[in-house]
């Protein structure tokens, strides 16, 4: 049980941060393209992460570069659509994972869920229904970050069952995240030189970035490339997929808050009611089915 709590607190920091990340991303997109926002962050994280490559297991390749391609397309379609849509649009439709996890382990898995667990999933996406609350009509960029929904959900279950086939010799999260570092830094790279034509003028518009803006790109490449990624393997590592899937139900509460404090988009009632409602569910996620006592007639 100390075990999965503290899986619980890592995956818990790991959302707080992603919630930080759209209206940061939101404010580079005006500069940088969803490529090259990706690269630099994830350039960053790489150098942070080269100490970590010696001793790289076979099995942590392997992994790696799975996960690292899921995790590409993932950030990718999303930071596409945050490029045209709102930060907290963006964020909500993330957060359909708390539903989209469950159903992929149910229909391709097989896997049984209790009904605790489907109830706090009707409720966290009751809560993002309420929290979706803007005027504006589905649009592209909408569609883009539901496919990237899609791929994330995917890349969570990867992650569960990477621990599972790995439990003799587990594969170290650290590990992982620079593997997967590598995987994303290289990959838009590679995309990046073929939009652009080469990377002179990425490099131009890096060097032109006001301090505030370097300064979010630090922090991505730190703070949500690095410890988040290492967080989120480790802490999958103790909680399964669809309490993690919760879990994450929780960014686009993080989202609206940062949202609001850094590029003054706000919420109203129903949104409020709906964050509200997204961390009743969490609770609920948690407690366990309660037992039904049998109903008997004339016991003697």
């Amino acid at each position: 049980m100390n075990t999965q709590r503290h899986g619980l607190i890592a995956l818990l920091i790991v959302v707080a941060v992603w919630g930080t990340t759209f209206p940061t991303m939101k404010l580079l997109s005006a500069q940088l393209d969803a490529l090259q926002i990706i690269w630099a962050r994830f350039a960053i994280a790489l150098v942070v992460l080269l100490p970590l490559w010696r001793g790289l297991r076979a099995a942590e390749w392997r992994w790696g570069l799975a996960l690292g391609a899921l995790l590409f397309i993932a950030f990718w379609l999303q930071t596409e659509g945050l490029a045209r849509t709102s930060s907290n649009r963006n964020a909500f439709v993330t957060g359909l994972n708390v539903l989209v996890v469950p159903l992929l382990a149910w229909l391709v898995l097989a896997r049984r869920c209790g009904w605790m667990l489907w109830l706090a999933c009707a409720m966290a996406l009751c809560g993002m229904g309420l929290m979706f609350h803007e005027d504006a009509p589905w649009n592209l960029g909408d569609s883009l970050t539901l496919a990237s929904t899609l791929f994330y959900a995917i890349y969570i279950l990867m992650l569960e069952k990477s621990a599972r086939r790995n439990g003799a010799a587990p594969l170290r999260a650290t590990r992982l995240a620079a593997m997967q570092a590598l995987v994303m830094c290289l990959a838009s790279g590679l995309l990046m030189l073929a939009r652009h034509g080469g990377i002179g003028s990425t490099l131009d518009a890096l060097a032109a970035l006001p301090a505030p803006a370097l300064t979010a790109l630090v922090y991505l490449g730190v703070m949500a490339s690095v410890l988040v990624v290492t967080l989120q393997a480790w802490g999958q590592q103790r909680v399964d997929a669809v309490r993690s899937a919760i879990i994450f139900g929780l960014e686009p509460v993080f989202a609206a808050a940062t949202a609001w404090l850094l590029i003054g988009e706000t919420l109203g009632v129903s949104g409020l009611a709906g964050a509200a409602l997204i961390v009743a569910a969490l609770v609920v996620s948690q407690l366990p089915a309660p037992r039904w006592g049998k109903l008997g007639m004339g016991r003697a």
